[in-house]
């Protein structure tokens, strides 16, 4: 049975890597094969691996951003006290990228993204097997090539629902208590340090990662190792970047490391975000795997039943989507749909792996819009690299007829009328009459024989 499991799990993971690295040569726009802050990791990972430093001025005076980028670089650096230049951005993605980038340039530092979305789709195989649907496609498949740290940020997530949720052997817990403590916190703590170096975004979901595990291990050993690494992120940014954030070296925030957020933040207007971020028939999750429709009653039925772990899903997925939707800038720009939410990504699919591993009704859904959104990732790959269309400057205007369909049923959340407010009802009406049927009827929630789907998170 384990065998054919880890069997199960690796093939998971080649299967989503290669997908994913189908779009590597696809270009990002009409002029180049990356754009926005992809070109400023590259350039750091290249730094770091030709010159072990990330300072970038070298490398912008030399354009050695030409390979990947074949047009002019919009300035992002501000120039330091010592008169070197560092991009905004956290380091742990270039230094992941590091080795790649100099062995094989852009292509290999995208092609090890593509290799970390199949650790991620093995991951949380391993913790539930019905994701391969939703790895095949969008956004999990397209930031497998997008050079950004949401993908490594997702994995690390996963890392950490799997350290706190799995099951543990009984044997090295009993004969090896001390051991088995150690590795039992290593997982789940080591993920909750790397995410703020890999953006400080990330610090919200990090937080509450962190007192779920404190309050659930009560070890005063990872309590030390996480204000021991919080002194060292913070000194560490104050060495780097000349402030307590990666912002402080931006040439556009001048009026402060805060400015990030926004200068003048409407959070009432971005409130619209908290539906839009799935809804939107753009920039959506919706749009491009439909399958993500499916979160709203597997988590309204997760939280009427409370199993245990399950506040491991909930909670880092509350603090994640309200980071994107009052902290992060703009829900619609220059990189690919649903950008925010893929770091929390790991808790919608595994809320709704729990709840297909219980109803036996859902797992068609889930395998007819897994398919669909596999296709919807492939036709727009195929377009991109004959040219018809690039990954991030025009993606909308795929020919795909179940984009089209979706895309016209859905609010327009960048201008919206009231037409839009009107689709928004509906979708809200529908959606919620389908999560209050999962959580209080009884017939349609109970319980059918556990599959693999349903024994670990939540347990």
């Amino acid at each position: 049975m384990r065998s054919r499991l880890g069997l199960v799990v690796v093939g998971v993971g080649v299967v989503v890597a290669g997908w994913a690295m189908l779009a590597i040569p696809a270009p990002a726009t009409r002029e180049t094969r990356t754009t926005a802050d992809e070109p400023q990791y590259l350039l750091s990972a290249q730094s770091l691996a030709e010159d072990h430093d990330l300072w970038i001025d070298d490398e912008l005076s030399e354009r050695a951003y030409w390979p990947f980028h074949e047009a002019r670089l919009p300035i992002q650096t501000e120039q330091l006290d010592n008169g070197r230049s560092i991009s905004p951005h956290d380091p742990l993605l270039p230094a992941i990228l590091a080795v790649p980038m100099g062995l094989g340039g852009w292509a290999w530092a995208k092609a090890t993204l593509a290799l970390l979305a199949g650790v991620l789709a093995a991951v949380l195989t391993w913790t539930a097997v019905t994701v391969l649907a939703f790895g095949l496609a969008a956004p999990l498949s397209s930031y497998g090539t997008q050079v950004y740290p949401e993908l490594p940020a997702a994995l690390a997530v996963a890392v950490a629902i799997a350290g706190l949720t799995a099951p543990f052997p009984a044997k090295l817990r009993q004969n090896r208590p001390e051991t088995g403590l150690f590795c039992r916190n290593f997982g789940w703590v080591a993920a909750v340090v790397v995410l703020p170096w890999l953006g400080g975004k990330y610090l919200p979901v990090a937080a509450v990662l962190a007192v779920l595990g404190l309050a659930r291990t009560r070890s005063p050993t990872a309590l030390a190792a996480l204000a021991g690494a919080g002194v060292v992120y913070l000194v560490g940014h104050r060495l780097l970047y000349g402030g307590w954030t990666v912002y402080a070296a931006g040439d556009h925030f001048a009026g402060g490391e805060l400015t990030a957020v926004g200068s003048r933040p409407h959070y009432l207007g971005r409130s619209r975000r908290i539906v839009g971020l799935l809804l939107d028939r753009e920039f959506g999750l919706a749009v491009w795997m439909p399958g993500y429709l499916l979160a709203v009653p597997a988590f309204a039925a997760l939280l009427r039943r409370r199993p245990p772990g399950w506040a491991v899903l909930a909670l880092p997925l509350a603090a994640g989507w309200a980071t994107a939707t009052w902290v992060a800038l703009t829900m619609h720009g220059w990189w690919w749909p649903g950008r925010q939410t893929v770091v929390v990504l790991p808790c919608v699919v595994l809320a709704v792996a729990w709840w297909a591993g219980r109803v036996a009704a859902v797992r068609p859904a889930v395998v007819v819009t897994g398919v669909l959104g596999a296709v919807s990732w492939l036709w727009l790959v195929v377009e991109a690299r004959r040219g018809d269309l690039t990954l991030v400057f025009d993606f909308a205007t795929t020919r795909n007829p179940a984009f089209r369909a979706l895309h016209a049923v859905l609010p327009d959340y960048r201008h919206p009328d009231g037409d839009d407010w009107l689709l928004q009802a509906a979708w809200l009406l529908a959606l919620g009459a389908v999560a209050a049927v999962a959580a209080i009827e009884p017939r349609f929630t109970r319980s059918t024989k556990p599959t693999r789907s349903a024994t670990h998170v939540p347990a």
